[in-house]
C-alpha cells in the first residue's frame, strides 16, 4: 500500500479499545500491515491459507477482515480509494451511470417455495436475481 493510499484510509481505521480506556490487550499488529495482508489474497486471487509467511498468520488476518467487514470498514476503504482514483482522472466522485441486469436461476431444494416463481420468457422455475454495475469509465 502506498503512502498516499494509507493517508486516505488511515482516519477511517478503528481506534483500539485499550487506547480509549476500555481495557483489553494492545493489538499485536500494525493496522497498515494488516490492511496490506487483507489486500494480498484479493490482488493475487489466492486463498487465505496460502498467504506468504511474511504476513501475520492467515487466521488473524481473516478474523480482522471479518471484523472490519461487519463494521462496514471494507466498503468505506473501497469507496474512499475509488473516489480518489476518479478525482485523479478528472471525473466526478460519484458515477453518473450504471447498468442493471437480471438473471433467472433454477430453483434449489433449499429455496423456500414462497420465494420462487416462474419466468415465462426463459421457461425457468426458480428465482430472479438482479445486479447493478456502476460504470467507472463514464462521465
Amino acid at each position: 500500500m502506498s503512502d498516499a493510499e494509507w493517508a486516505v484510509v488511515r482516519d477511517a481505521m478503528p481506534v483500539p479499545g485499550w487506547l480509549e480506556g476500555w481495557g483489553g490487550q494492545p493489538e499485536g499488529y500494525c493496522h497498515r500491515q494488516m490492511l496490506d495482508a487483507v489486500r494480498y489474497p484479493v490482488a493475487g486471487s489466492i486463498t487465505w491459507r496460502a498467504m506468504p509467511a511474511d504476513f501475520p498468520a492467515w487466521d488473524r488476518v481473516y478474523a480482522l477482515f471479518r471484523r472490519w467487514r461487519n463494521k462496514g470498514l471494507v466498503a468505506e476503504f473501497h469507496d474512499r480509494l475509488r473516489d480518489r482514483v476518479r478525482e485523479a482522472a478528472g471525473r466526478n466522485r460519484e458515477s453518473t451511470a450504471g447498468i442493471i441486469d437480471a438473471q433467472s436461476v433454477k430453483r434449489a431444494a433449499s429455496v423456500p417455495a414462497s420465494t420462487r416463481g416462474f419466468d415465462g420468457g426463459k421457461k425457468v422455475n426458480g428465482r430472479k436475481r438482479h445486479i447493478w454495475w456502476t460504470l467507472l469509465g463514464c462521465c
